[in-house]
């Protein structure tokens, strides 16, 4: 398992008690809700599998992790200050209404004249606008995400149709 294959729901905070119980930071909304008896743990770059006995939610962001065979202060000590994931296949869908142009990434861009550009890698936020970054004939392209660029998004394919401005393409590749 890779992190591609997981989405990120926060990180452990430190120990709680003297049993192994962990103090963890949830940064992913509505974790609450999804059923789930293992998580993994990023160590040394590599994620960890460990089955869940208790999760037990504090207020928004916090909660108390109990798992299994981390019974003393010393093994949860070692999981201190590491990153959680989930697999991608429990991450919930998005309603339409919640979704942004920030959900984009991991779509395909496709142009009205130049066809498929490539799968967008990043998308930043900057004051003024969003701007998406992809790959296209091995340049790194970015290209702003507003109304007159962005055509259309299907959410099913996971494709957005753009038409990007006159020779914004050629900086790039010149």
């Amino acid at each position: 398992m890779t992190t591609d294959d997981c989405f990120r729901i926060g990180s452990t905070i430190k120990t709680k008690g003297l049993k192994g119980e962990l103090h963890i930071y949830t940064d992913f909304d509505g974790l609450e809700d999804i059923r789930f008896n293992t998580l993994f743990i990023e160590i040394a770059g590599k994620l960890v599998p460990y089955f869940v006995s208790s999760i037990k939610y504090l207020q928004k962001n916090a909660a108390y992790l109990v798992l299994e065979d981390v019974d003393t202060i010393e093994k949860a000590a070692l999981l201190a200050k590491k990153d959680l994931y989930l697999p991608n296949k429990l991450k919930p869908k998005k309603k339409k209404q919640e979704f942004t142009l920030m959900d984009l990434k991991g779509f395909t861009a496709i142009d009205d004249n130049e066809g498929e550009l490539g799968v967008i890698t990043d998308i930043h936020e900057y004051p003024q606008q969003l701007i998406a970054t992809l790959t296209y004939k091995n340049c790194e392209v970015l290209f702003p995400l507003n109304e007159e660029v962005v055509k259309g998004i299907d959410v099913v394919k996971e494709i957005v149709r753009v038409d990007l401005p006159d020779g914004l393409l050629d900086i790039y590749l010149d």
